[in-house]
């Protein structure tokens, strides 16, 4: 290892340490260490702090915007309201129902998508603390639940993204899109079956101090402030246009990132939120997590840690192993690698292509490798240094080891699936 990937390596372990100790504000480790990596000379001060203009994070932040909007309109109290009265039917099964249902509504969004997991996480934080059924145990499992279409048909992404891979690495013997789409549907059920059964294991509490008071007495104070119809439907229409943006960013582009934006500004101009609200909403702890471990991810990357890895484990790989440890060794580490850079495309594009060419060399069915090796790569998870965990955790007021609770295992249970799914659709 170079004098570089060490400090890198060791920034990031600070990072985490620190991020578990519980010491310091939300957000406030991932900033700490981006001024570390200039200090060290890892980057550049444009280079730590790239997250603050990164695409994504950008577009999560105007999101916010929008969410905070839309929380001042009556739609949000008739969506709460439906859902609390779910809630309050029955924990255990109206809890099946809501992982069921938002499992369903992946379906629609796709994997990974942005605009979905936030506002699932956003509806998920208006509801008041209930002790049959309590926000704490929800945020976590609904929230990855939107990573999980329950039929997963919507699968063009990781679909075009291993079909390149192939490609790119000399393979040509075609790959079936319904079979691709079964081995999500495996993972899916994995993952649904760890949350029931994880039901038990996930913590009760407030999500935020307010939220423990009675809904009869939030209700009432929801009650009392009226809004001109006009406003709320421009706010319904601000939303729908940013999760439909959002979407559609294969196809809209760099434009599908600033439209979120774009509704916050407009909802400010029109007076549904002041200055402050719009200030306090896109400089959320949440979105400075996300933008401070990018810095970090990028530096990592760079300093070649990450390929140096590949290459080590190709080498002490040899050519006597069996199949599904070969594929579930490289899910681990290209579920690993996006996990803790941030990066899912970056870390399949730099697996892929060792596994693949591995696989030919060793007589296996390449296809196999390629889809485990994809698909791990939206399927880590298990440390909140990336978006939809990051939140997760804020969102959820978890501490750390509350969280791997959750997403340990689950995390294991979607690999162990990916790789069992890529086995018998792809022997």
């Amino acid at each position: 290892m170079t004098i570089e990937m060490i400090l890198a390596l060791g920034i990031l372990i600070l990072m985490i340490v620190a991020i578990m100790s519980d010491k310091f504000a939300f957000g406030a480790p991932p900033l700490m260490a981006c001024l570390l990596l200039v200090v060290t000379g890892l980057s550049t001060v444009q280079e730590a702090f790239a997250g603050f203009v990164n695409p994504s994070v950008v577009m999560v932040a105007g999101f916010m915007v929008v969410m905070a909007g839309l929380m001042k309109t009556s739609l949000i109290g008739k969506v709460q309201s439906s859902m609390l009265s779910l809630v309050n039917k029955g924990g255990y099964k109206s809890y099946a129902l809501l992982l069921v249902v938002v499992m369903l509504g992946a379906s629609l969004a796709g994997t990974g998508s942005t605009g979905y997991y936030v506002l699932i996480l956003s509806l998920i934080s208006t509801i008041p603390y209930n002790k049959k059924m309590p926000t704490s145990k929800l945020m976590m499992p609904l929230g990855f639940a939107t990573n999980h279409p329950l039929i997963p048909f919507n699968v063009a992404l990781l679909y075009g993204v291993t079909v390149s891979v192939l490609e790119t690495a000399g393979y040509t013997g075609g790959l079936s899109m319904t079979k691709f789409a079964v081995v999500n549907f495996i993972v899916s059920l994995g993952f649904l079956a760890w949350s029931l059964i994880a039901y038990r294991l996930l913590p009760d509490h407030a999500l935020m101090e307010e939220e423990a008071t009675a809904y009869d007495e939030v209700a009432a104070t929801t009650e009392t402030y009226a809004m001109p119809a006009w406003k709320e439907y421009s706010i319904i229409a601000a939303f729908l246009i940013s999760v439909v943006g959002m979407m559609l960013m294969n196809m809209l582009g760099n434009a599908a990132f600033v439209i979120p934006g774009i509704a916050g500004a407009f909802l400010l101009i029109i007076n549904v939120l002041d200055f402050r609200e719009v200030r306090d909403n896109m400089g959320a702890p949440v979105i400075i997590m996300m933008a401070g471990v990018i810095g970090v991810a990028d530096a990592l990357a760079n300093s070649g840690f990450t390929a140096m890895v590949g290459d080590s484990v190709a080498n002490v790989l040899g050519t006597d192993i069996n199949p599904f440890i070969f594929i579930l060794i490289f899910a681990l580490l290209t579920s690993t690698c996006a996990t803790f850079t941030g990066s899912n495309m970056g870390s399949v594009f730099i697996f892929a292509p060792i596994a693949i060419a591995t696989s030919i060399s060793l007589g296996m069915n390449p296809a196999a490798a390629a889809i485990a090796v994809v698909i791990s790569g939206w399927n880590g998870g298990y440390m909140p240094i990336d978006g939809m965990p990051a939140m997760i955790l804020g969102m959820g007021k978890y501490k750390l080891p509350q969280f791997w609770l959750f997403s340990v295992p689950m995390y294991l249970v979607r690999i162990v699936m990916i790789c069992v799914g890529a086995m018998i659709m792809f022997p």
